[in-house]
């Protein structure tokens, strides 16, 4: 009896690990600007992961980030602006390949806040986002 339950549980087990799947949501070798990736030259490589949540309505202040860093929108409605004018508008399982070394702000403009997952891509205590002051 008992390998009959290890049989079916076995096969439940193959059968819901087959289900898994995978999607490619954004391949590029430029920022949503258009802008190319700059060449990265990585001594002491360190991958920084940050949920950022913005209140609705919330605009963040006018920043930079010098190194490459890709984002997933979680949550709500994001807004992104470039000092240059170009404009991105992001929903809720968004992704985005953010500028670098472009001042921009983002804008939470849904109807509740804003959340995205960013992962930071540099070297070891290298700085991920600088505001202009």
């Amino acid at each position: 009896m008992y390998k009959y339950l290890i049989a079916l549980f076995v096969c439940c087990f193959a059968f819901n690990a087959s289900a898994a799947t995978s999607e490619i949501l954004q391949k590029s070798q430029s920022s949503w600007n258009n802008a190319p990736i700059k060449q990265m030259n990585l001594t002491e490589p360190e991958v920084t992961v940050v949920r950022i949540q913005i209140p609705q309505g919330e605009k963040l202040p006018l920043h930079q980030h010098p190194i490459l860093n890709v984002g997933y929108l979680t949550k709500g409605e994001l807004t992104v602006h470039t000092e240059a004018g170009d404009v991105l508008i992001l929903k809720a399982g968004d992704p985005i390949i953010e500028v670098i070394d472009t001042w921009h702000y983002g804008e939470s403009t849904g109807n509740e806040d804003a959340e995205i997952v960013v992962v930071y891509v540099g070297n070891k205590g290298d700085t991920f986002t600088e505001t202009k002051e």
